[in-house]
């Protein structure tokens, strides 16, 4: 190694700590995609645990017990969230014999006019019918897959409700922990990454909550504007859509655009479209940044790196994780940044004269 010049000893020694960080990094993704079902509660409760951590403080500073405020704040996400599936759900449950006939209509009316013959939705429905006979037992063990995924997802929602629980009710306990796990004389800059990565995390929750809250109102007024039915439904479908980057916008948009075709025909279904068009331009070049950047801190190419990486690594739920965890990462880079680039290289070199030594 003293043979080669001291800029390529330096590029061979970042790339061995590069290929060694990769390599950790990709083992534990591997280790979280293999243990799953106990890594997604604890993430899920984490993120859970960021968003509700500030009305949780709040009933405390009030006096209330730390358990009953835990609980209550927990009883309290259950209704919201609950509440909203059941307004949702009613909304499509009124219109989707609607939105059926009108997907149907707007099918045949487009193999009419570009002349398909034998293309109808009818055709395809008579076809998929003798599909489905012929695979009937693939399709039965799908349905038996998906029933079943249907079960882990509903567990793994319950243990991560609980978690939250304890995490809220415990948080006055995470600093000691952290700082009795951390190696000795590191206990202050572990604890210090620890706050940055929180506050990272806190940061995206916090902002991701502003911006779908913005999203939904702007999206339900222009739904009530247009006589779309169901509008309280799909403004609190886009709410709960927006904490999945993209894919949430695109589905929540989607069935907002359906219902209007369904109920009020092709030309307010366009309306309503171009609405949804427009929240997402103004989300993404001006809510985004203006937030965001305030609370994560992170280039908007980042983040589309992050969910790409995430998607890749665990689908949609890699999606919802990848851009809360990048920015945990983000607060504990910042936080050695600074805490190395404040310290002086010659602060452990005295500038002053020796002290006399003692006669004693």
């Amino acid at each position: 190694m003293q043979l080669l010049p001291g800029p390529v000893r330096r590029l061979a020694a970042w790339c061995v700590v590069i290929l060694l960080v990769a390599g950790v990094v990709y083992v534990g993704i591997r280790l979280c995609v293999e243990f799953r079902t106990a890594v997604t509660p604890v993430l899920l409760a984490l993120l859970g645990t960021a968003l509700l951590g500030p009305l949780y403080r709040r009933l405390v500073t009030a006096g209330v017990n730390r358990s009953v405020a835990a609980g209550i704040t927990c009883v309290a996400v259950v209704a919201v969230v609950g509440g909203a599936v059941y307004i949702v759900v009613a909304a499509l449950i009124d219109t989707g014999d609607q939105i059926v006939a009108a997907v149907k209509d707007a099918g045949n009316s487009v193999a009419d006019h570009f002349g398909a013959a034998g293309t109808s939705l009818d055709d395809l429905a008579s076809n998929a019918q003798e599909l489905l006979a012929k695979f009937g037992g693939t399709a039965a063990s799908n349905v038996i897959s998906g029933v079943s995924v249907v079960g882990e997802a509903i567990a793994m929602a319950v243990l991560a409700l609980l978690l939250v629980f304890f995490f809220l009710r415990d948080s006055h306990l995470a600093t000691g922990l952290l700082r009795s796990l951390a190696p000795g004389g590191t206990a202050d800059i572990v604890e210090a990454m620890g706050r940055r990565a929180f506050e990272g995390v806190e940061g995206f929750m916090r902002g991701t909550t502003l911006i779908a809250l913005i999203d939904a109102l702007c999206i339900g007024v222009g739904l009530l504007v247009l006589g779309v039915p169901g509008a309280a439904g799909l403004a609190a479908l886009v709410f709960v859509g927006a904490y999945i980057p993209y894919l949430g916008a695109f589905l929540s948009g989607a069935v907002a655009v359906l219902v209007a075709l369904a109920d009020r025909g092709g030309v307010i279904a366009l309306w309503v479209l171009g609405v949804v068009l427009a929240v997402q331009v103004l989300e993404g070049h001006v809510l985004l940044p203006m937030i965001q950047s305030r609370t994560v801190q992170m280039h908007p190419a980042v983040v589309m790196i992050a969910i790409t990486a995430g998607a890749s690594v665990a689908g949609v739920l890699g999606m919802l994780l990848a851009v809360p965890l990048t920015a945990a990462a983000f607060g504990v880079v910042h936080e050695l940044r600074e805490r190395y680039a404040s310290q002086d290289p010659n602060s452990g070199a005295s500038t002053g004269p020796s002290p006399a030594p003692s006669d004693s």
